[in-house]
């Protein structure tokens, strides 16, 4: 992965995606416009810069510009928040200044958090670090993630190579187009934070190369902050299930993400964890070696 050619990039198709209306201009030129969105030069003249100055922003000389220009381009192109913190850390890692997630969480996930999640009994819940491993998950987190912490699989289990590369993952999510742009755009979002994470370069690549899926959503750049929402998963033993989630960054361990789900009492999607989490009872904890123990993998 380059650093200027991911700005290059991902300014272009943001600008691509901004029409003159939206922006507040006229729309000079009509249907005999060359491009789809803005042109360079109405993106300069509406963040106050030179176009020359913008146009080496967008080629990738994005290392010197200030927080005040990177906030009024942003401001511009309309980004959201995601958008804007991905842009701020292209910035940095063009500039070679420490990003937001420059050192990758190592060693270990502490015995505390570790007992946090297995204390949600009633709840599937994972750990994973911004490459998308997951490092631990309670019983019942085991369970709805069943096929991909099946037997013989790659040490540590990691969400996006089990979505793309392995058959199961497809089968999991029949949400698939919003499930790939979702694990695609964390994936996108974490090279930014993180550009000299070797082992997410390595992932990236493994990817791109052994699946056209995962190589064309990449290609459109884009990010996504992923706090809470609604999932659904096409499970093995129980069916189709939608649950609520929430998504917790440990402020003393940063890098790690607590993700849990859930669902309303008195709700089929409720009875349906319950019917799970007797599953769990007699197929999982009895076979750890199949299924992995509470602690997948302690390495991050």
């Amino acid at each position: 992965m380059s650093t200027e050619s991911d700005i290059r990039d991902f300014l272009a198709s943001r600008r691509a995606k901004i029409t003159p209306q939206q922006a507040g201009l006229p729309a000079y030129g009509g249907a005999n416009r060359r491009v789809a969105g803005l042109r360079r030069e109405e993106v300069a003249m509406l963040a106050g810069v030179s176009v020359e100055y913008y146009a080496r922003l967008e080629r990738g000389q994005l290392g010197g510009a200030s927080e005040e220009v990177l906030d009024s381009i942003a401001k511009v192109l309309r980004f959201d928040d995601a958008e804007r913190a991905h842009l701020h850390d292209l910035a940095r890692a063009a500039a070679k200044r420490p990003t937001r997630g420059a050192k990758p969480p190592r060693g270990p996930v502490p015995d505390s958090v570790l007992r946090v999640v297995n204390s949600m009994s009633d709840c599937p819940a994972f750990i994973r670090n911004g490459r998308l491993d997951v490092l631990g998950a309670n019983l019942l987190g085991r369970a709805l993630y069943s096929p991909m912490f099946g037997k013989g699989a790659r040490q540590p289990v990691n969400l996006a190579r089990f979505q793309f590369l392995d058959p199961a993952g497809r089968e999991l999510y029949p949400d698939w187009e919003q499930s790939v742009n979702t694990t695609v755009s964390l994936l996108r979002t974490e090279a930014g934070r993180a550009p000299g994470d070797r082992e997410l370069t390595g992932l990236i690549g493994e990817l791109v190369t052994n699946s056209d899926e995962f190589r064309m959503a990449w290609a459109k750049h884009n990010v996504r902050l992923h706090y809470a929402g609604r999932k659904s998963f096409r499970h093995p033993v129980i069916g189709e299930i939608t649950l609520d989630f929430n998504a917790m960054e440990i402020p003393s361990q940063p890098g790690l993400t607590v993700t849990a789900y859930s669902a309303p009492p008195n709700t089929p999607d409720h009875d349906k964890i319950q019917i799970l989490a007797a599953w769990a009872a007699t197929d999982i904890a009895a076979t750890p070696g199949v299924y992995g123990t509470n602690a997948v993998n302690k390495q991050a």
